[in-house]
């Protein structure tokens, strides 16, 4: 799977959390709630991009385009996360959550609720 670019990633997070798909109004709607001002031109650039990526697709309804994840949120992330992973730390998670304690990203709190999560218990968000 390609990696998308952090604007691209952008229209992603719009697509993904309009349920998985999206009109050209709904993503621009969203983008200028977040303060994100694209032009036009720029918004359909990156639309093709995600679809040469094989992350989008996109279906004509009339003159408009629908857009629709070719994967999900979750999917993404986990296969972003085995490519830092293996990119930075060699595939030792280890080495990650050893990094994450170093520079003070991961709390005491967060430490806790994850030991809770892989014992199998009901950890919040983890």
């Amino acid at each position: 799977m390609q990696q998308a670019s952090d604007y691209e990633l952008e229209l992603m997070k719009v697509i993904w959390d309009n349920g998985g798909t999206a009109l050209y109004a709904q993503i621009y709607a969203a983008l200028e709630e977040k303060g994100i001002c694209w032009t036009k031109n720029t918004i359909i650039t990156l639309l093709s991009r995600l679809i040469d990526k094989k992350l989008l697709k996109a279906n004509k309804i009339g003159h408009r385009n629908k857009y629709t994840a070719l994967v999900s949120a979750d999917e993404y992330q986990g296969v972003q996360a085995e490519s830092f992973l293996d990119k930075f730390f060699e595939g030792n998670a280890k080495g990650l959550v050893a990094a994450l304690i170093q520079n003070e990203l991961l709390s005491e709190d967060d430490f806790e609720e994850l030991k809770q999560y892989w014992q199998g218990g009901d950890a919040a968000d983890a």
